[in-house]
Parts: C-alpha cells; structure tokens; sequence
C-alpha cells in the first residue's frame, strides 16, 4: 500500500526539497494539484482531505487556512511553518529532544516542524535546561550563522543575481528589533523563561547553519566544568540517528580549530560541539538549514508517525 501524499506550497523551497526526497520511494504517491488551483480552497480541500499525509509548506496565514480545510480525521498535517509550534495540541517535531516529544509524533494528527534557527538553539537549550545544568531564567545570547537559502525565493534570486548589491558579498546580520519569528518557540519549548537575545547572520553561501550559546559558568544553576556538559551533551543524544555530540573540543571531527557551517548540506544530520574553557563553556549546533532544519526534519516526522525507520529517504 502506499500512502497518498499531498504538498501544499510544493513550489517554495521546503516543498521541492521534500518532493525530492521522494524520488526513490515506492511507498509514496505524490498527489497534485493544477497550478492554476494550487491557492484555490476547494481543490486544496480535496487534496487534503484525499491523502494521508499532507505537507503545509507555506506561509503562517496560508498554513493556518489550509489546516483548517481538513476534515478528514485520518489525515496527518505536517507544518513547516511557525504557525503551529507553539500550539500544545501539535507535536513539536524534534523527535530527539525527549522520549515524550517522540511519542507525540508517532500518535498525533498535527505535527509542527521545528525552525530551522530554532532546530539549533533548541538542541543546545533544552538539554541545558532540563539538566538543571541553566536555570529558566539564565540570560541567554544566540549567535548564528546561515547560508542564504533559508531566507527564501526572493532574497535567493538576489544573491544569484548578475551585478548585484556588493553589501550581499559579506555576512549580514539581520533581526535587529529582536523580535524573530523563532523566538517564542526557542523560549516555549526549551523551557525558558524569558526570550534570548538572538543574533542571526545571513551569508555569502547557499545552504548550512551554525548555532551557537555561550555559557557563563558563574551564572549556572549547577557548578559544572565543560567537560562535565559535554558529557551530559553526549549522554542526552547517545543512540540518536541524526543528532551527534562531536568529541570533547571538536576532538574527531574537527581537523582544525574551525567550525565550518556548510559541512552538512544536503543531509538530516545535526552535529554539537562542546569547548571553551571551564569558566566561558561554548556550545554549537552545524546542520543544515534546509535538512534538519526544514525538509529532512518534515520527512523524518513523517516516517515515524508511519511507523517505519526514520531514516527512510534521509
């Protein structure tokens, strides 16, 4: 039997990424719409409510619209969008964040996938918080690192266009109001009990994402050395497919004293690092943005409310 399988928004840049990952697959059947009806309600009704699974790739206002169009108790929405992840009746789709965040996945109709800033803030925060190791109110500060993918169709032509703006040849930081879009989820979902301070930069490259939190070891809830949270960082995501805590300072995996944040593309993959010193302990997130970060993510939450091995197509 396969499962039927409709993309809403398959146009965008999560939806052919998703599309593509099913090239190989003989357990899917991709439903499709017409171009010309692709934003109409009535055939995006019958898509929905025709297919198992029905991917929403679109942005929030239309992803909550199209939500709303399903009736069919059977089919499973899986969001890419920020609209839903907040939402306590959605499972949030970081199966490796917690035993619990995984049941919900396999078991709920509404699964909200994570950003993909928010993927790597909230690996890192999560466990920090639980661990009793950060205290809910710590003052955190994210910096991060992306390729230009991540900031849609537009801003790519840009990039790629002859001639274009010399300010694109170098990292932008960009967010300046703090008042991102993946902020309430990092705060909500990593425990916290305010919203960091986020620091977002867009670059010069196509696709891969490094996030990173600096830790002041006289503020944690717990006296701790940075050994010690690399080890609660290896433990907490020990037997995890995709999410991997590199050796002690990078040892293993970084030839160099360098983090490159582009290693990763066009894989479901997530690596931590744990350095610094014992008094300033640094923590990294490298992934890529549109794998564990969108696309990959959406499918490995698919894959498991199947109830089939994750890594099927990833």
């Amino acid at each position: 039997m396969a499962y039927k399988v409709f993309i809403d928004g398959k146009e965008g840049t999560t939806g052919l990424k998703i599309f593509e990952r099913f090239a190989k697959r003989n357990d899917i059947e991709i439903l499709t719409i017409d171009d010309e009806k692709r934003k109409d309600p009535v055939e995006k009704a019958k898509m929905i409510n025709a297919s198992d699974f029905t991917f929403l790739c679109l942005p929030d206002a239309a992803a909550i619209e199209s939500a709303e169009l399903c009736t069919n108790p059977n089919t499973k929405i899986i969001d890419a969008s920020t609209a839903h992840r907040t939402n306590p009746a959605w499972a949030y789709g970081f199966p490796e964040l917690d035993k619990s965040f995984r049941e919900k996945i396999q078991t709920s109709n509404r699964i909200a996938v994570p950003g993909c800033y928010a993927s790597g803030s909230i690996a890192i925060l999560y466990p920090l918080v639980k661990s009793g190791i950060m205290p809910k109110d710590y003052p955190v500060v994210i910096h991060a690192v992306s390729g230009y993918s991540g900031a849609g169709k537009k801003a790519i032509a840009q990039y790629e266009a002859e001639g274009r703006d010399p300010g694109l040849d170098s990292p932008r930081l960009y967010a300046l109001t703090q008042s991102h879009k993946h902020l309430p989820e990092i705060k909500i979902i990593s425990g916290l009990d305010f919203e960091p301070i986020f620091n977002p930069y867009v670059c010069d490259y196509f696709q891969g994402m490094t996030v990173t939190v600096g830790l002041h070891a006289r503020l944690l809830g717990k006296k701790v050395t940075a050994h010690d949270v690399w080890e609660m960082f290896a433990a907490h995501y020990a037997n995890t497919n995709f999410v991997k805590v590199a050796g002690f300072m990078g040892e293993g995996t970084l030839p160099e004293q360098f983090i490159p944040a582009n290693t990763l593309a066009g894989t479901n993959n997530m690596e931590i690092f744990v350095y610094g010193n014992d008094d300033r302990i640094m923590i990294t997130t490298r992934f890529d943005n549109l794998g564990k970060g969108a696309s990959g993510a959406a499918v490995q939450c698919m894959n498991i409310a199947m109830g089939i091995d994750e890594t099927t197509s990833l």
